[in-house]
């Protein structure tokens, strides 16, 4: 019987100073709510043997934590169960990093490590090249396979870029950088994503000096190596979504690219469709208001969301016979997405590029956000901050949109940059949104990379947290003044995956990182042994103790283990649970 803590239980005290201490009674019969003044979370659907949940205020935790921190952050503790009564404590802790440590080599935070991507053969930087505007996309059946495809400068010098590629089979933690797909071959703007069953897509731009157009690979094995696919229309700042549902459209490829100089010139075409995995394509069609600059998603009907912007209004498109492959595509919705200003162009933290791209993204949980339709970007509109992440939402199918919520939670007369805003939506509903971020940056010449998210739909967002160490956003540029155009994120259910480019060696690299959550854990009893597990983050450090009293300090704890994590959830049996007597666990996050 698998008992998850309702992430409810974690609101109940917004904002406190405090712990939260969660108790989960576990006898056969429904236990009565021994705490008058808790908070009682019931799981549905089970009328005997029902745990209750009760939440309580627990004393202040020390001072000197990370500001904002939230229950369950940093070194987070869990107490779990026994053979009859569990109980479970969360509390606030610290994990021995400042606010950010560069740790040797791997840049850190208390949120997050990243590694590099674009590594030689011995994971070591390559010197005097540049790398930049990455894409990633992660197998949904193995997510320990991650590919990430970027810009690749050979030279800083040089303004001439191929398609980079690398890839990891141990969920980011280590990369293999083959080389680029087609060596000598002009290619920009790249879009990776994966389908259901696993294969990862990569689209890219060329050019013959008369049009811009597109072509498309793809990779079988976790994207250790590609297969050219051919032609795939497209023209410049393409985008690519695959339909991964169970639907008639699953394995749908959308694709959607500029007015302005694709490979027809003609800005009338700038939308198709493949229904047999890249091979051919449909005439492609107009989409209305010719948005540009954009992205694209799948509902979890199969319908077919884009969004872009004419320069000064961001326009959502929808197309909800997306999926029926005997007929045309038609759009038969369209409409006006206020995010409170236009797209930035051509800004001083990005000279000759865009601070980042309109985002759609939709929720396909089996949740009450299930359907929510989601955009994003960073934009103009304050002149107390020169650029701000700004996110609308709608509950009705993009027919009517809220009114624009700003993401960064600094001061609105910071006067910073908020730039390459980046949107992804979990299958468990939570929206993710990083970005890079200069409020620590007096002169706004280093940027950090931030995150946050929204477990309720978007109505309220978890306090921003950096997740790289500051870089130095001017360095390493190659002929193009500019980081690229956007950076690339992928969400899983137990936290985000980020690629970005920073400068930490002094140059334009690609990194990756995954941004922890707070734990939550789930208690099972499996032959009569307790199971406890927790989303954890691949190769990070926990230990898990245990006490028969809660009284009793945790010096005078057992350690059952102290294990490094091979994937994005840790288990832990402990037999000697079976006694039947009160035992208490708890989960560290190491350093």
């Amino acid at each position: 019987m698998n008992m998850p803590l309702s992430p409810n239980a974690f609101r109940e005290f917004p904002g406190f100073a405090g712990a939260l201490s969660i108790r989960l009674r576990m006898s056969w019969n429904v236990a009565e709510n021994s705490n008058p003044n808790g908070v009682e979370h019931q799981s549905p659907g089970l009328a005997q043997r029902q745990p209750r949940v009760i939440a309580r205020r627990c004393p202040p935790t020390p001072t000197g934590l990370w500001p904002g921190a939230i229950a369950l952050d940093a070194a987070r503790v869990m107490i779990v169960k026994t053979a009859r009564i569990a109980c479970l404590l969360l509390v606030w802790g610290w994990m021995g990093l400042g606010p950010w440590d560069l740790r040797g080599a791997v840049p850190a935070t208390a949120y997050g490590t990243s590694y590099q991507v674009n590594v030689d053969a011995n994971g070591q930087n390559i010197l005097g090249d540049a790398a930049n505007e990455p894409s990633l996309c992660i197998d949904p059946t193995n997510p320990n396979r991650i590919a990430v495809g970027w810009r690749q400068f050979n030279h800083v010098g040089d303004a001439f870029r191929e398609a980079g590629w690398a890839y990891s089979t141990n969920g980011g933690l280590n990369w293999a950088f083959p080389g680029v797909l087609e060596p000598g071959t002009f290619r920009s703007d790249p879009v990776l994503a994966a389908d259901a069953d696993g294969s990862f897509y990569y689209l890219g731009v060329q050019t013959n000096a008369v049009y811009y157009f597109c072509d498309l690979w793809r990779s079988t094995n976790g994207g250790a190596s590609w297969q050219s696919l051919g032609l795939a229309l497209g023209g410049d700042k393409p985008w690519m979504t695959i339909d991964a549902t169970s639907g008639p459209g699953r394995g749908n490829i959308y694709e959607t690219w500029s007015p302005f100089h694709n490979f027809t010139n003609d800005s009338n075409q700038i939308f198709s469709r493949s229904i047999d995995g890249g091979l051919s394509w449909m005439q492609p069609i107009l989409m209305p208001n010719q948005p540009y600059f954009g992205t694209a998603a799948v509902g979890p009907n199969g319908e077919l969301y884009t969004v872009g912007t004419d320069g000064t209004t961001f326009w959502v498109n929808r197309a909800t016979n997306a999926a029926n492959r005997r007929t045309a595509v038609v759009f038969d919705l369209t409409a006006e997405a206020n995010l409170g200003g236009p797209l930035v162009y051509g800004a001083a933290v990005n000279p000759v590029g865009l601070l980042g791209q309109p985002w759609v993204a939709v929720d396909q949980s089996g949740g009450p956000t299930r359907g929510n339709v989601y955009v994003l970007c960073t934009v103009t509109n304050d002149p107390g901050n020169l650029a701000n992440v700004m996110f609308a939402r709608s509950t009705n199918g993009g027919r009517t949109w809220s009114a624009p919520v700003r993401i960064n939670d600094d001061s609105s007369t910071q006067n910073a940059w908020h730039w390459f805003g980046t949107l992804a939506v979990a299958p468990n509903g939570r929206i993710d949104t990083c970005w890079n971020d200069t409020r620590h940056s007096p002169d706004g010449t280093h940027s950090e990379l931030y995150y946050s998210w929204s477990e309720d739909g978007g109505r309220n967002w978890a306090p921003n947290r950096p997740l790289s160490p500051p870089f130095d956003h001017t360095l390493g540029y190659p002929m193009q003044e500019k980081m690229g155009d956007y950076i690339g994120m992928v969400s899983l259910n137990e936290g985000a995956c980020i690629a970005y480019t920073a400068t930490f060696n002094g140059e334009e690299d690609v990194y990756f990182v995954r941004a922890e959550l707070p734990i939550r854990a789930k208690v099972a009893l499996v032959d009569g042994v307790t199971r406890i597990s927790w989303n954890a983050v691949p190769g990070g450090n926990y230990s898990v103790q245990a006490k028969p009293d809660l009284a009793l300090p945790w010096s005078a704890a057992t350690n059952l283990v102290t294990l490094s994590s091979t994937g994005s959830v840790a288990a832990v049996d402990d037999p000697s649970s079976t006694s039947g007597s009160e035992r208490f666990y708890r989960v560290v996050r190491q350093p």
